[in-house]
């Protein structure tokens, strides 16, 4: 099993901060809410996805490690 961008979406207000360090892994839709464009993070996706995990100033992500 592949590790995984977990979003506490209690916590994210959809302000879009972490979708610049990783655009091919999140994106903000038309109503401001966080979409999760991958299920399963790559090898090559994970310095982006720990980018955008140390950006959000919610804290509303983090990544789930499997393997």
């Amino acid at each position: 099993m592949a590790d995984k961008l977990v979003v506490e979406w209690p916590l994210c207000d959809g302000n879009g901060v972490c979708t610049f360090e990783a655009p091919e892994l999140l994106e903000i839709d038309d109503d401001d809410n966080l979409i999760v464009l991958r299920d399963e993070l790559t090898d090559a996706d994970l310095p982006k996805a720990e980018a955008a995990v140390r950006v959000c100033p919610k804290h509303a992500l983090r990544i789930e490690r499997h393997g």
